[in-house]
C-alpha cells in the first residue's frame, strides 16, 4: 500500500495547478464575497471540464465513479488556490444522492452545471445556498432537500457565505460514507491551503529585508517555517492512507486522523504566514490575506478537531 501520490495523481494535479494559476483566483474570490459569482461560475466549468466533478458520480450517470484519490488530489489543489464556492459540498452530495437513489442531478454535477451546498449534521447553516442550485440538510440520520433563509450567517472568510436552511422535502437515509468522504476533501482542501501559505512565506522571508538582512536569514524565522512544513508533510500521508481506506471499516477513523492534521497544520501555517508577513498579512489587499482568514474558517468545517478527535477516542 502507497501512501503518495502515482506519477498520474501528479500529473493531473499538474495540469490542474496550471489552469488554476491561469484562472486569478484572488480576483474570483474577491468578486464572490462581494455577490459576483461569474468569475467563480467560470472556473466551476473549466474544473468541470478537466473532469473534477466527475469524480464523485458513478459512471452510469457521466460520471468517472467515485475515486477518493484522485478526489484529494483535485481538493488539495482547489485548497491551495482557494477556489471559492461549495466544492466539497457538491462532492459530498454526489456521494449522497447516489446513496439514496435519487440520482437526476448526478449528471449535471458531472458536467458542471450544478452546484450543490450541504448543511452537514453538526452545522445548521449551507455554504453558498444564495448560488446553490440544490440544496441539502442531513439532520439526523436523514438526508433532506433544504430552503435557504434569506438571514446570511457572517464568517472570517468574506467569500464564505453561510445560510440558514429549512428542511424540506425528505430523501432517504444520509449516508455516513459520505459524509466522511466530505470531511476527507476538506481535509485535502487544508493542505492545499497550508502548502500555499507556506510556499509564500519563504518567498517573502527571502526577500524582505530587516537591519541589511532577509528575514529568512533569522533562526526564529527558519524554525517557524521548518515546523510548519513538518506539520503539513505529516498530514499528507494521513490523508492519502484514509483515501486508500475508502470503503473499509477504518475509513471513519482514518479519515478524522486526517482531518485533525490537517486542519491544525493549516491553522498554525496561517499563524506562521501572518508572523512572517507582519502587518501587510491583515491587509485586505494583499492576496495572501485571503488564503488566511480561509484557513480560520475552514478550521471547523466538516467538524472542528475537537469534533474528530472524539470521534477518533471512540474508534479506539
Amino acid at each position: 500500500m502507497r501512501f503518495v501520490p502515482s506519477e498520474e495523481h501528479r500529473l493531473f494535479a499538474s495540469s490542474l495547478d496550471k489552469l488554476l494559476d491561469q484562472a486569478d483566483t484572488p480576483s474570483a474570490i474577491r468578486a464572490w464575497a462581494s455577490g459576483d459569482h461569474v468569475p467563480g461560475r467560470r472556473i466551476w466549468t473549466s474544473l468541470a471540464e478537466a473532469g473534477v466533478f466527475a469524480l464523485a458520480v458513478p459512471e452510469e450517470h457521466d460520471g468517472v465513479g467515485l475515486l477518493p484519490v484522485e478526489l484529494v488530489t483535485a481538493m488539495h489543489e482547489l485548497g491551495r488556490h482557494a477556489v471559492p464556492g461549495p466544492l466539497v459540498e457538491t462532492a459530498a452530495a454526489a456521494a449522497l444522492l447516489t446513496a439514496t437513489g435519487d440520482t437526476h442531478w448526478l449528471p449535471r454535477i458531472a458536467a458542471g452545471e450544478a452546484m450543490v451546498s450541504v448543511a452537514a449534521p453538526h452545522a445548521p447553516y449551507a455554504l453558498d445556498a444564495d448560488v446553490a442550485d440544490l440544496v441539502l440538510a442531513v439532520r439526523g440520520d436523514v438526508l433532506y432537500e433544504a430552503e435557504p433563509a434569506r438571514a446570511l450567517r457572517p464568517s472570517i472568510d468574506p467569500s464564505r457565505r453561510l445560510f440558514e436552511v429549512t428542511p424540506s422535502r425528505a430523501l432517504g437515509t444520509a449516508d455516513e460514507s459520505a459524509l466522511d468522504l466530505a470531511t476527507l476533501a476538506c481535509a485535502a482542501q487544508h493542505l492545499g491551503l497550508g502548502r500555499h501559505l507556506l510556499d509564500v512565506s519563504v518567498d517573502y522571508a527571502k526577500t524582505r529585508n530587516q537591519f541589511g538582512h532577509p528575514i529568512g536569514e533569522y533562526q526564529a524565522v527558519k524554525h517557524h517555517l521548518a515546523d510548519a512544513l513538518v506539520d503539513l508533510e505529516f498530514a499528507r500521508p494521513l490523508i492519502h492512507a484514509a483515501a486508500l481506506s475508502h470503503g473499509a471499516a477504518d475509513f471513519r477513523r482514518d479519515t478524522s486522523a486526517a482531518k485533525i492534521a490537517a486542519a491544525e497544520a493549516a491553522y498554525a501555517t496561517a499563524k506562521t504566514a501572518l508572523q512572517v508577513h507582519g502587518a501587510i498579512g491583515y491587509t485586505a489587499e494583499y492576496a495572501p490575506s485571503l488564503w488566511i482568514r480561509k484557513a480560520r474558517a475552514l478550521h471547523t468545517a466538516w467538524g472542528s478537531p475537537a469534533v474528530h478527535r472524539t470521534r477518533l477516542m471512540a474508534s479506539l
